[in-house]
């Protein structure tokens, strides 16, 4: 007989399905702010190894020339990221969701054994209440992330404005690079959780969806 396991609230499922287009979203329109000046690159600026993005990734998505779409898209879409990170804390302070979440003194030592377990380089994963020592990790570090997207976006938005936010950043200069990585941050950790996703199965993307998992029985049978 199958079993029905309440895991995720409808509050959560709701600032996840939200937070992952709009940030999706966001990264777009800040690729269409970055074109105007690509300043960020791998190796001597007269001669660059790697820059991001070449000029071909422009013209095929048809980026070039839309500065001003793309910092109206960024700066609207700000507003909804923030007030959908404010509310998510909010809700995991108040409904003692954070227990699940933030990390303890064993996490990252067993969110080491977590990756040797799915590298299938051991055998047996340590054991785990809602979520694992590595999705605790990732999912506080994605919190502070956004924390630090908001301030740092603040400062190049605002740097006279928000002159303490822009120094506490070191500078003008700094607070951009700072923004560019948390969003290459934001890149991997998508490709990241896609890929667990996926392995994981139908299951658990459902339970992200209606709120439950459908356990089936073992195929073990126990002995009477």
């Amino acid at each position: 007989m199958k079993t029905i396991v309440h895991k995720h609230p409808l509050a959560v499922r709701w600032f996840h399905w939200i937070n992952f287009p709009v940030l999706a979203l966001m990264i777009w329109s800040g690729i269409l702010i970055y074109w105007a000046n690509s300043v960020y690159m791998i190796g001597p600026a007269h001669k660059p190894l790697f820059k991001f993005f070449p000029q071909g990734f422009y013209k095929h998505f048809h980026i070039n020339h839309r500065l001003a779409e793309g910092m109206n898209w960024h700066f609207a879409l700000m507003w909804l990221f923030a007030i959908n990170g404010f509310l998510y804390i909010l809700f995991t302070i108040f409904s003692g969701q954070w227990r699940y979440l933030l990390p303890n003194k064993k996490s990252f030592k067993e969110a080491w054994l977590v990756l040797l377990h799915d590298l299938h380089i051991r055998k047996y994963a340590p054991p785990q209440i809602k979520y694992n020592a590595a999705q605790r990790i990732a999912y506080t570090a994605i919190i502070v992330m956004g924390l630090g997207s908001l301030l740092t976006g603040l400062a190049i938005y605002k740097p006279v404005q928000f002159s303490t936010i822009t120094a506490l950043c070191g500078g003008y200069a700094a607070a951009r690079a700072e923004h560019f990585i948390l969003t290459i941050g934001y890149v991997l950790f998508f490709f990241i959780h896609i890929v667990q996703v996926i392995k994981t199965g139908w299951n658990n993307f459902q339970a992200m969806v209606t709120g439950f998992q459908v356990i089936k029985p073992s195929a073990k049978k126990t002995s009477q």
